[in-house]
């Protein structure tokens, strides 16, 4: 195991349980006690954990890990999943995306995709997104029309959001929106972490004809902070996996088609 790979499941695991000792760590990532307070004085050092005596803590309630330790977690299924949501999307659509990792994934099927490739030098496909780490990856693929919304930039996800982010979205019309969430509950319906990032998927759903959801089965019948949206606000959820069967009887009540990608 890489360096980068210990300090990605440091970083969950301390975000799972708020608060490790350099035992729990050792047994956990089966590392001895000293590479675990050296990584522990990595995160501490980039500001990501609060050191205590013995361990570890987040810092706070409601801990959100940095886009970039993200990227490793439930990778297969993610890209499953962008696999499949890339299949709604046909020739010619404006497409919304927000910020994520799995959206990331769509954002890269879609950039490889011949499928939505034209002709004579043409648009295949018009992003919309309010992430910069999407793009930056798309800028370079010349079927791909990306538009970028203004705002102001999250360090944590790469994600602008605040007025800018809605006054440009309210000027468009998009086929469809493609949405990463951190939880999906027959309860609360999408939810994320961020109050502004979910202010962002409130509009990209406004202006869209199409919901999709993407969330891998870890998201599913759990709720965070801030709500996007109502279970009968999404047209498609994207998972990886079966939905339990009372988030299925609520999604099958608002309407909502589920794929399971594999």
């Amino acid at each position: 195991m890489t360096q980068q790979q210990r300090l990605n499941e440091l970083l969950e695991l301390i975000s799972e349980r708020g608060t490790v000792s350099i035992a729990e760590i050792s047994e956990a990532l089966d590392i001895s006690a000293a590479t675990a307070r050296r990584d522990l004085s990595t995160l501490a050092e980039q500001r990501l954990v609060t050191r205590t005596h013995g361990g570890a803590s987040a810092l706070g309630t409601g801990y959100e890990l940095p886009l970039q330790y993200k990227i490793a977690r439930q990778a297969e299924a993610k890209l499953a999943i962008a696999r499949a949501a890339a299949e709604l999307v046909s020739v010619g659509d404006s497409v919304g995306l927000n910020g994520g990792t799995t959206t990331s994934e769509v954002a890269r099927a879609l950039g490889r995709s011949e499928r939505l490739t034209r002709s004579g030098g043409d648009f295949g496909v018009t992003i919309v997104t309010n992430a910069l780490n999407i793009a930056y990856e798309l800028s370079v693929r010349s079927h791909v029309k990306i538009v970028v919304t203004g705002g102001v930039a999250r360090r944590q996800s790469y994600e602008l959001v605040g007025s800018l982010v809605s006054n440009t979205l309210s000027e468009l019309a998009l086929d469809v929106a493609i949405l990463g969430v951190d939880g999906l509950s027959a309860q609360f319906g999408a939810t994320t972490l961020h109050e502004g990032e979910a202010e962002v998927s409130q509009e990209f759903g406004k202006v869209a004809k199409r919901v999709v959801v993407v969330a891998d089965s870890t998201k599913l019948g759990k709720s965070t902070f801030a709500r996007i949206c109502r279970l009968d606000q999404i047209d498609v959820l994207v998972t990886d996996a079966p939905v339990t069967t009372a988030l299925d009887e609520a999604l099958v009540a608002a309407g909502v088609s589920v794929i399971v990608a594999s």
